[in-house]
């Protein structure tokens, strides 16, 4: 551990600062049937106000990751606090759909820069098996975090607090970690490994393994980020409570992640890919075709496919491609962010067609949001069921590459998630 580093204040600081992204997550999940009230805006405007989040997360996760070495985690973290609270405020006081545009973006920069600063500096604070546990530690908070954020916008909303007291709210663990960091020393930037920049874009760019993940990285990404977000708004008129299933998926991915490392021991990477993605899918199928008490059955299929999407991704390319180093998994976890922001307008237009359709119908009232939340879920199984197909080529691929002795190690170790 660094001298005259405070390591349990940092590391407190990492996990407020985590909760200050789980919470504009869940919070903003909350409030969009409010927005869109509001300012009168369609589904596919709501999507690219969402997509916003989403975008701003890898542009700075990434640069965060270049430039980390050279600046440190508190500068990086000082950009982050700036970013968090100008997004608050301005989303507050945005006055209709561009505002919104441009503080959900700021609010998306400062959650990257957490990310870029705060894993990196937990790994320099601590070593060995301690570093392990802290890391495993802080990334608890982002399941957690939602669950808490979830229940408090359920909780305001049901006494019919504003979507401005909600944002709020996103403001108190923000001002926490600035205080937690204030005035400390910060551990110094440890350089893992003497490769250069060139040496992993080649172990990038020329590895048809590493094209392979990160395409399907965008589709593990919107497979659990899609329902995610859009929950309030599309289960709405289900005859479950929105906000719950949303806590209820984030507590149990808390929980699945806790065990994350028996579970990838006993199936492996590719076995527990595979096996994510056919959860995935009965998941939001049982979404788009249930509803009542049978929604919460489908958010525990949905939960235990995809708690383990993000971590298994990222410690898959640290395995078997290690070359690509520390930037090929800022890249994929970048990847996976941005495609989320690319299918949310998306997501939202889908919302419309339907709506559209159905009305045409003769549908009305709830039974039409109901229609159209369904059929739009039904569209999002698209995403799992192409990854049944690629994980299952994979799965016999690497398989096949183990039992030739090819080079993969055949013993695979949980990475930390990013998320």
């Amino acid at each position: 551990m660094n001298q005259n580093v405070n390591a349990d204040r940092l590391f407190y600081g990492s996990c407020f600062a985590l909760i200050t992204t789980a919470f504009s997550f869940a919070i903003r999940a909350g409030i969009l049937p409010q927005l869109g009230e509001e300012f009168g805006l369609s589904a596919e405007q709501l999507g690219f106000i969402n997509s916003m989040w989403f975008l701003g997360f890898p542009i700075s996760m990434i640069i965060g990751g270049l430039v980390y070495h050279s600046v440190g985690p508190r500068v990086i973290m000082m950009v982050a606090f700036v970013m968090h609270a100008l997004g608050i405020i301005l989303t507050i006081y945005s006055g209709g759909y561009n505002g919104l545009l441009i503080s959900t973006l700021f609010i998306g920069i400062g959650n990257g820069c957490t990310e870029a600063a705060c894993n990196p500096m937990i790994a320099d604070t601590y070593t060995g098996l301690k570093m392990n546990k802290m890391l495993n530690r802080f990334h608890m908070w982002f399941p957690g975090g939602i669950v808490l954020g979830s229940l408090i916008s359920l909780a305001m909303t049901s006494m019919g607090m504003s979507w401005q007291a909600q944002i709020w709210i996103i403001m108190i663990p923000t001002l926490i970690y600035a205080f937690l960091f204030w005035g400390q020393t910060f551990p110094k930037a440890q350089v893992e490994d003497a490769m250069s920049l060139s040496q992993n874009f080649r172990a990038m760019i020329f590895n048809p393994l590493f094209i392979f993940i990160f395409f399907c990285m965008a589709l593990t990404a919107i497979s659990e980020f899609g329902p995610q977000q859009w929950t309030a708004l599309i289960m709405s008129k289900s005859g479950a409570e929105p906000m719950l299933i949303l806590a209820l998926v984030t507590g149990l991915m808390a929980v699945g992640r806790f065990f994350g490392g028996p579970v990838i021991g006993r199936f492996g990477q590719t076995g527990t890919l595979l096996g994510s993605a056919i959860f995935t899918t009965i998941g939001i199928f049982l979404f788009a075709t249930q509803t009542g008490a049978m929604a919460y059955v489908a958010a525990i299929f949905f939960a235990l496919g995809v708690c383990y999407f993000w971590p298994t991704m990222i410690g898959f390319v640290a395995e078997k491609i290690p070359l690509s180093g520390a930037l090929g998994m800022s890249i994929v976890g970048g990847m996976g962010m941005f495609s989320t922001s690319i299918f949310q307008p998306i997501i939202g237009g889908w919302i419309d067609d339907h709506r559209a359709t159905f009305a045409a119908q003769g549908l009305s009232g709830d039974a039409l949001e109901l229609a159209a939340g369904q059929a739009t879920l039904m569209n999002m199984t698209t995403f799992p069921i192409i990854l049944v197909v690629a994980f299952t080529l994979l799965l016999f691929w690497v398989r096949s590459r183990n039992k030739n002795n090819e080079g993969l190690p055949k013993s695979e170790v949980l990475q930390q998630p990013q998320l």
